[in-house]
């Protein structure tokens, strides 16, 4: 980090009014300024544009939005799910329509006065920089044993833009033993395309519990978005995470999912399109600590134009994870000449009896199934479109909300420039 930047961070910590006397802030603050936040320089962050952070104020939103929001500008919502909007952070009663779910809790953080757990490990280093400006956030608190399948829906909106202050979306999701329950989490930009937005999402998983959760990624065109998720298992815990990564100018997703419990499993799927000068990059740790614990990893990307799609993946077995079952396969596929896709598998295992594979793939559509298409009397330019549809839907189609999942499809034809060829492929 930069000595201007870093100065500019500690200027705007300071005129911030709800940071003063914060211990918790303060000490998420004092930990930040100690490790600064990544440069290109460093393995993990080589790939994320990080120069548009130099141009946005680092204060949160405060007051109206420019542009009134109102709920036609919302993503439709989703049948049997009960949905609360943040705008720029801040819970906004009068586009929500929460309804009650027996044993689901769902709380503005700021009317609460709750806090998410602190972030500890050294290298969510932009979880720390929401630690400190977030305002407000969603608490949800899932008691044990309840059934709610289809259940939250999160909204969150960025009106504001970046020059004028930051949207600090933030996120504490307990799931108690034996629960089952998904959640859906969308960003998206109303008025302003130019937002910066830094989330940050706590995740526990209790034993024997199971949890599906949904997010989609679709701010404005010139947005600036960071994303770190952590997430906690417990024995006999599952926790499926998928992802789709469609908007922003320049977007970086930061996983890390803890295996610490017996036979705990976790599934990350992830879909990302870019084009234009899109930057979109994602790192994703799993830590197996725990014994007999499972991990499958999918990725697809698609990057077009002049557009950079990254997902590097991590995987480390502890001493004493033995047992463990890993699966990774990320696949990226090049849409254009000046286009670049970069997918990176690691592993690393300090214990014996463990199962572990991946496979990594990046390049441009296979000649010999284009081939096959042409050959059975398709145009050029249907084939391909069908073979970018088989790509995507490999992911896609393990999204188990099918009303998610059509608005997702939806929303890939529109980056993919290919909305009016839809009905022909689904």
């Amino acid at each position: 980090m930069s000595a201007v930047l870093a100065t500019r961070i500690a200027e705007d910590f300071a005129a911030a009014a709800h940071a003063s006397g914060d211990l918790q802030r303060q000490r998420a603050m004092q930990a930040l300024t100690e490790r600064g936040l990544p440069t290109s320089r460093d393995e993990n962050w080589k790939y994320v544009n990080l120069r548009p952070l130099e141009k946005v104020r680092f204060t949160p939103a405060t007051g109206e939005p420019q542009a009134p929001v109102t709920a036609q500008d919302l993503p439709a919502p989703v049948a049997h799910y009960c949905r609360y909007t943040f705008i720029d952070g801040v819970f906004a009663p009068a586009l929500s329509a929460p309804t009650p779910n027996a044993g689901v809790l769902v709380k503005s953080m700021k009317a609460a006065a709750a806090r998410a757990n602190p972030i500890s490990t050294p290298d969510l280093r932009f979880a720390l920089l929401n630690e400190a400006f977030a305002t407000d956030g969603a608490q949800i608190l899932v008691e044990p044993g309840t059934d709610c399948q289809t259940c939250v829906e999160l909204v969150f909106v960025a009106a504001t833009e970046g020059k004028a202050g930051a949207s600090y979306p933030r996120v504490s999701f307990h799931v108690g033993a034996g629960a089952q329950v998904g959640l859906i989490e969308r960003h998206v930009s109303i008025g302003s395309d130019a937002s910066f937005i830094n989330c940050a999402v706590d995740v526990s998983v209790a034993r024997d519990a199971s949890v599906k959760h949904y997010r989609v990624q679709q701010t404005g065109a010139r947005a600036i978005w960071f994303d770190t998720l952590t997430a906690r298992l417990a024995e006999n815990a599952r926790y499926q995470l998928h992802s789709a990564s469609l908007g922003a100018l320049s977007a970086r997703s930061t996983v890390h999912v803890q295996l610490a419990g017996e036979r705990s499993e976790v599934g990350l799927f992830n879909v990302s399109v870019g084009g234009k000068n899109q930057v979109h990059d994602t790192f994703a740790l799993v830590e197996h600590i725990a014994a007999n614990a499972r991990t499958e990893q999918s990725f697809r990307g698609i990057s077009a134009g002049r557009a950079r799609v990254a997902f590097n993946g991590k995987i480390i077995v502890r001493k004493g994870a033995h047992g463990t079952d890993s699966r990774q396969s990320l696949r990226g596929l090049l849409a254009g000449a000046d286009a670049e896709i970069d997918v990176r598998p690691q592993l690393e295992i300090y214990t014996d009896d463990v199962r572990c594979n991946h496979g990594a793939t990046a390049g441009k559509l296979d000649d010999n199934m284009l081939f096959y298409l042409l050959s059975r009397g398709l145009d050029r330019e249907t084939a391909q479109r069908l073979l970018k549809w088989a790509f995507l839907e490999d992911v896609v189609a393990k999204i188990e909300v099918p009303e998610l999942r059509r608005q997702i499809e939806q929303s890939l034809a529109g980056q993919l420039n290919e909305a009016a060829a839809l009905k022909e492929l689904l």
